[in-house]
């Protein structure tokens, strides 16, 4: 199966880290968060991953290579353009990003998984991958319900009873929200998605590509399932994550080292 993971954001959110490392190489006790996405892809067959950069790209290409030492077959599109003989990143957004991969090369020629690379999950794949077949939508977001005081933080999904995504909510206050499941930026897709992503344009899967599907009336699904998912969205998430990880609240998360008593790993000198 072939999936693709979303690299090409600048990170402004967790400035300054990120004006020398690219947000998805942000370690979590010493990982790169992007390695632990690209370990869960080789897990469940996913082998054939396309990794779109921008910002700092050389940095995610020269630690990652092609791949072969995590067993997959890993290939980059750069999003930029060339001024007065130098590069400039130009990020094409989420949708505009697999519509460059699909116009130059036919990539995406099967179902397949797109997911942001500034996060750490324990997902299930292939059981995801398998009720998005049973649906029968162009697209299925992984959604997650969380508490009514966390929505503002994430998109929103509304769906009707059969999970069709009926809208969607930017931010609301936790008022407004229509619904406490929300977006996590796990996607699957047929490659007909393609159909309404404008070439050449940036364009966004959440905010524009959703939207319009909306408007189209093209059925596509939520599915509410149950995974861990840290996000570092910010600075205080990357603390935040980290703590969680050593005060044992993620299990399945590997921590580097050799636990010496409660709450302490030690390395090598």
């Amino acid at each position: 199966m072939k999936g693709m993971i979303l690299a090409a954001g600048k990170g402004t959110r967790v400035r300054p880290i990120t004006q020398s490392i690219p947000k998805p190489m942000i370690p979590i006790l010493g990982k790169p968060v992007m390695e632990s996405m690209i370990e869960l892809f080789a897990q469940h067959n996913v082998s054939k991953i396309m990794i779109n950069t921008s910002h700092l790209a050389e940095v995610i290409e020269g630690y990652f290579g092609d791949g072969h030492h995590f067993g997959v077959q890993l290939s980059y599109s750069y999003e930029g353009e060339l001024v007065n003989g130098e590069y400039v990143n130009k990020a094409l957004g989420s949708a505009g990003g697999m519509k460059k991969i699909q116009e130059f090369s036919g990539f995406f020629d099967e179902t397949f998984v797109v997911v942001c690379g500034d996060a750490w999950i324990d997902l299930d794949l292939t059981d995801a991958v398998r009720q998005h077949k049973k649906l029968g939508g162009i697209a299925t977001i992984i959604t997650k319900n969380v508490i009514a005081d966390e929505v503002e933080k994430y998109g929103v999904v509304v769906t009707d009873t059969r999970g069709k995504v009926a809208s969607f909510q930017e931010k609301p206050s936790k008022e407004e929200a229509l619904s406490t499941q929300i977006n996590t930026g796990i996607y699957i897709f047929e490659p007909a998605i393609f159909d309404y992503i404008p070439k050449e344009h940036e364009f966004d899967i959440g905010s524009e590509l959703f939207p319009l599907l909306v408007e189209k009336h093209v059925p596509f699904y939520a599915v509410d399932l149950k995974f861990q998912w840290l996000d570092v969205g910010n600075i205080h998430d990357i603390w935040g994550v980290t703590k969680d990880i050593l005060d044992g609240k993620v299990p399945g998360y590997r921590i580097p080292g050799t636990q010496v008593r409660a709450g302490i790993w030690l390395g090598i000198n």
